[in-house]
């Protein structure tokens, strides 16, 4: 079941008791569109085998680790996952959830129990086996009390991990939870060989497409073919190679020049300059990423509600749209679930800039007058400084004084991301709404960014996921994106496209929406015309 056909059937893959529930759980609503300029020459009914493949990307750092846990930037979330690691499951170039280490899974009636049935035909890259034990011992190195994985909030439902048997885990959960199976397709909870219960999360080994050969963090990566790789039909070239390439001008000579056969993150600003190269081709695909900006909800002035609604009331999102982004994406709306997400709550009133309302609540506040630091740097995402500029602008209307703090790119996240009371930031987003929320958002989640606690939003993120009625989760779901919209510490102004260009020397099929990359997975699914 290796073809990304069979990848996409769910149907097939997940044998689950209740029809009602299978029908939710399948209609995930990521049907993420693909628009845009989006190299039709440059795919081949069958992929070719052979040559070396480097990729520029916008991140990269000095910090940087192979563990998944660390994993913060598109640089290692490529490298250390999508080319080195497998997880039990994966959204697919289509955007649909197939099995991956996990050929089956299943559930009982009421969600609280699963079993996935791991393949038996997968080494790691050592030699080793893939056991049970390594998917029990992977998955506890993001639980308990010591972990530092961002992935812990997602599994804090999980009261046991156990084999049952060669080829079966069994998850045991304290309540039922119809997400469960596309929570394991997340990037940190990638498969990691293990000796007696203990993980080996920094070598790098894995069960991965790429073998890996060189690793200079902030600097570059070599990764050669598995020839052992269950996927047959993938990792297609011999090596790849990835290149930190943080500044944008510095990415596109390399790609311009051919140091580099495709590079992410384009200047927006001229990328109608690539468009025009025979030799290149630029890719657009539209759909979960966003673009944040979180308060520190625990510290002054952040703290107070009225100062929060000010500030999202001072940003004209409009023209960051057309600016920043120069139309490639939409208009954000203070909550982080998309539009192509199935519970999207179309009908919410779009928050518009509106100095007025801003000084309103800055008098709710007990305050004629506000100053604030903005920490920025485009390792955040491209043209961060620029939209915090832009926003000091809008701000000064109503009586915001922001002041724009420009901070290294290098280091960007483990200096300043939730360390400065107020910086910017980005997220590709999750699959569903209920992992988007319990990864960013959940009052206990090592990545809320905002550090914001809110009682009513916790609880209702208990309800809806053990909640199997559609319509019932909907409703949950939509209460839930106005107290993010309305009472959250995060200014969400714009939902933005991926754009990256190649060289037409690279071939590829439809392109995965969920994350940069093709999905994280650029390296096992493109392939030389």
């Amino acid at each position: 079941m290796s073809s990304v056909k069979n990848f996409g059937r769910i149907g097939a893959a997940c044998k689950v008791s209740r029809r009602r529930f299978l029908e939710g759980s399948a209609a995930l609503g990521i049907s993420l569109a693909a628009a845009g300029r989006i190299s039709a020459p440059a795919r081949a009914a069958s992929p070719n085998k052979g040559g070396h493949a480097k990729f520029g990307f916008d991140s990269g750092s000095t910090s940087d680790s192979l563990d998944p846990v660390t994993f913060d930037s598109v640089f290692n979330q490529t490298l250390g996952y999508g080319t080195l690691r497998n997880s039990l499951t994966e959204i697919t170039n289509d955007n649909k959830l197939g099995p991956e280490l996990a050929e089956s899974w299943e559930a009982s009636d009421d969600a609280a129990e699963w079993t996935f049935k791991i393949r038996r035909d997968v080494e790691f890259h050592n030699g080793k086996a893939l056991t049970v034990d390594d998917v029990v011992a992977s998955i506890n190195y993001n639980r308990g009390d010591d972990t530092k994985s961002p992935a812990k909030s997602l599994l804090e439902n999980v009261e046991e991990v156990r084999a049952d048997g060669p080829d079966r885990v069994i998850f045991k959960l304290a309540s039922g939870n119809a997400d469960f199976p596309y929570f394991l397709s997340d990037y940190v909870l990638c498969i990691l060989p293990s000796q007696d219960g203990k993980v080996d999360a920094v070598s790098g080994v894995g069960t991965g497409p790429y073998v890996l050969a060189e690793f200079e963090p902030g600097v570059r990566a070599i990764a050669e073919r598995n020839s052992n790789y269950f996927k047959h039909d993938r990792a297609h070239f011999d090596s790849v190679e990835f290149l930190s390439l943080k500044d944008v001008t510095a990415r596109t000579n390399a790609l311009q020049t051919g140091e580099v056969h495709m590079m992410n993150r384009c200047d927006l600003k001229t990328v109608h300059l690539l468009e025009r190269s025979p030799e290149i081709d630029v890719h657009q695909v539209t759909g979960l990423q966003h673009y944040t900006m979180p308060m520190n909800t625990t510290e002054a002035p952040f703290d107070d509600n009225n100062v929060r609604l000010a500030l999202k009331y001072a940003i004209d999102r409009e023209r960051l749209l057309q600016t920043v982004l120069r139309g490639y994406g939409k208009v954000g709306n203070d909550q982080p679930i998309a539009p192509a997400n199935e519970y999207y709550a179309e009908d919410l009133e779009q928050r518009a800039y509106d100095p007025d309302k801003a000084r309103f609540h800055l008098k709710q506040a007990g305050l004629d007058s506000l100053s604030v630091r903005l920490s920025a740097a485009d390792a955040a995402f491209p043209g961060a400084v620029d939209a915090a500029v832009l926003y000091r602008e809008n701000a000064a209307k109503a009586g915001i004084d922001i002041k724009v703090v420009r901070e290294p790119n290098d280091g960007y996240w483990s200096n300043v991301w939730m360390k400065k009371p107020w910086c910017m930031s980005y997220w590709a987003g999750r699959p569903t709404a209920s992992q988007m929320f319990q990864t960013a958002f959940a009052a206990d989640a090592p990545w809320n960014e905002a550090f914001w606690r809110n009682e009513t939003f916790n609880k209702l993120l208990v309800e809806a996921r053990t909640t199997l009625d559609p319509k019932k989760r909907a409703e949950m779901y939509r209460e839930m994106q106005i107290l993010v919209r309305d009472d959250g510490g995060v200014v969400i102004p714009l939902f933005a496209s991926y754009v990256g260009a190649s060289n037409t020397s690279l071939a590829h099929d439809s392109l995965g929406g969920n994350y940069d990359m093709d999905g994280l997975k650029i390296a096992e699914r493109w392939w030389f015309a």
